[in-house]
């Protein structure tokens, strides 16, 4: 029962998780390749932002054999809507075979309103009037 839709809705509700805005992980080979992909995440309106934080330190079994790699971790601000977009996006623009693309919801009581309706403009679909 747990795993009712209806059931984990009624326990954000309770816990004050927002369904409505995420954050988003990706880890990335390079820092060039970082900045490339948080400029597209951008450009596309799929984030709001993304902070690349340089050199973490990834340690896992790829093909058998355990790997220790330095990579770059993309945290991306986003609305939940946008995950199945944004995953699609990632997985056709990024050098792995299977990049890491996780999601972990915003608490939106006690967040900020103004960055979370900024997150909300931001991500949204462009205006066709603009320039």
């Amino acid at each position: 029962a747990a795993r009712h839709p209806a059931v984990q809705a009624r326990v954000a509700v309770i816990l004050g998780v927002s369904p409505r805005f995420c954050v988003g992980l990706c880890t990335i080979d390079t820092p060039d390749n970082a900045r490339k992909l948080a400029h597209a995440l951008v450009d596309q309106r799929l984030v709001a932002c993304v902070n690349i934080l340089p050199s973490v330190t990834s340690v896992y079994k790829w093909n058998g054999e355990v790997q220790d790699d330095q990579e770059q971790l993309l945290v991306m601000k986003t609305r939940c809507a946008l995950k199945p977009s944004l995953t699609a996006f990632i997985q056709a623009n990024h050098p792995y075979d299977v990049p890491e693309v996780i999601f972990t919801p915003i608490v939106e009581a006690g967040s900020s309103a103004a960055y979370l309706a900024w997150v909300t403009e931001q991500t949204a679909p462009a205006d066709p009037r603009s320039p």
